[in-house]
């Protein structure tokens, strides 16, 4: 990923003001020496910018990395940057911008498209699973994105390309403020991996702060280069850590609610992967389920934090329908 894109990040955010820098996760591999190695080949190519390292020690997870290295980062705004994403020209100019002009807000996305629709048929792009354009989620706490619904993924026609608030800007490429970043303390490193941005824009909108996604600018997303979508590892994450995110968050008054018919619903989605052969998610989704138990003791005192210090007690940005029972019994797709 960083020999294939890192070069392409540094040629299209060549600027004195622009800075990049490879947060390098304990890696086992050659990607510090290749990281050298690619600043020596654009420099001359007559590209300027190079990227600078931040390297690790071990794996700290996608959360706690990012945590670490930002908070050795003095700038007004940070990307959050997947290694797998395709950048496009000038595609850090109206992020910056939009959030220069629009104070309230403290972070945005651009348009996410996929890389492997592009490379496969150019006329009819996708738009990419993990953010597309602009996030979103439903009362009971499943996320979704305009362009994408469950694992319904439309093409791009343009249909959004205007600018809209939104609920949570994805981690693959995500532009934020540093001071509230670490004012609401970045991203949750219990977490480790996945619904780690949701769960730091809910702690945003929570606190009167908004997000939004700019489609001017536009970024192409490989997606489960890590983890690929059927792996078991991910699935356990993303269970875990959304139900993490709803004790963390989710108001008292519908907490109990919520919980409740999340347990009919994940093991309804457990027995589903298990009837059509997928055992490994299946028995990962139960794991999940007795982590998030075992989980409530440790995550209490951030409950209490963030109930603490919500403002906005009725959240317009949180969608009152349930794409489950949208997209499975209604047929709906966007």
């Amino acid at each position: 990923m960083l020999r294939q894109f890192l070069p392409i990040v540094l040629a299209r955010t060549d600027a004195p003001d622009y800075e990049v820098i490879v947060a390098d996760n304990g890696s086992t591999d050659e990607s510090i020496d290749v990281v050298q190695q690619i600043n020596t080949e654009v420099l001359t190519q007559g590209i300027s910018q190079t990227a600078r390292v931040f390297p690790f020690d071990v794996n700290l997870g996608f959360a706690e990395g990012y945590n670490r290295a930002i908070a050795q980062v003095d700038s007004e705004y940070v990307v959050l940057l997947n290694s797998d994403v395709e950048v496009t020209k000038d595609w850090l100019k109206p992020l910056i911008n939009y959030m220069d002009r629009h104070h309230e807000v403290a972070a945005c996305q651009p348009k996410i498209l996929s890389w492997r629709s592009k490379e496969a048929n150019p006329s009819a792009i996708l738009f990419e699973h993990a953010g597309a354009a602009g996030g979103h989620m439903d009362y009971f706490g499943y996320p979704y994105c305009r362009g994408r619904i469950m694992d319904y993924i439309e093409e791009d026609h343009g249909q959004y390309d205007t600018v809209e608030t939104c609920f949570w800007a994805s981690g693959a490429c995500m532009c934020v403020r540093t001071e509230v970043y670490e004012a609401l303390g970045g991203l949750d490193k219990d977490f480790f991996a996945h619904m780690e941005e949701i769960d730091l824009c809910w702690r945003m909108n929570a606190r009167s702060w908004w997000v939004a996604c700019v489609p001017q600018s536009v970024v192409y997303h490989v997606g489960g280069a890590s983890l690929n979508y059927g792996n078991p590892r991910k699935t356990f994450l993303n269970f875990r850590n959304n139900l993490l995110m709803i004790y963390k968050n989710e108001p008292f008054r519908w907490l109990m609610a919520v919980l409740s018919v999340r347990f009919f619903l994940d093991y309804a989605a457990a027995a589903n992967d298990f009837v059509h052969g997928r055992f490994g998610n299946a028995f990962a989704i139960i794991r999940a389920r007795w982590a998030f138990l075992f989980s409530l003791s440790k995550f209490a005192p951030k409950r209490r934090e963030n109930i603490r210090l919500t403002t906005v007690k009725d959240m317009l940005t949180i969608s009152r329908r349930s794409i489950v029972w949208d997209y499975y019994i209604r047929h709906l797709k966007h």
